[in-house]
């Protein structure tokens, strides 16, 4: 099972590639971007719930 921080660190990794085409390079980029903003909601949510 791929966790949401192997597919960030997968999709950074993509990006170094040369051989993108723009419209590659940017649907990876929005994909990163969603697994981005996937992660900081998960923090947050952690954070909401752990004891103070």
């Amino acid at each position: 099972m791929t966790t949401l921080y192997d597919t960030i660190q997968q999709l950074r990794a993509e990006l170094t590639s040369f051989h993108l085409t723009r419209r590659e390079r940017a649907a990876i980029e929005a994909e990163l971007a969603a697994a981005i903003a996937r992660q900081a909601e998960r923090d947050r949510a952690a954070d909401e719930e752990a004891p103070a």
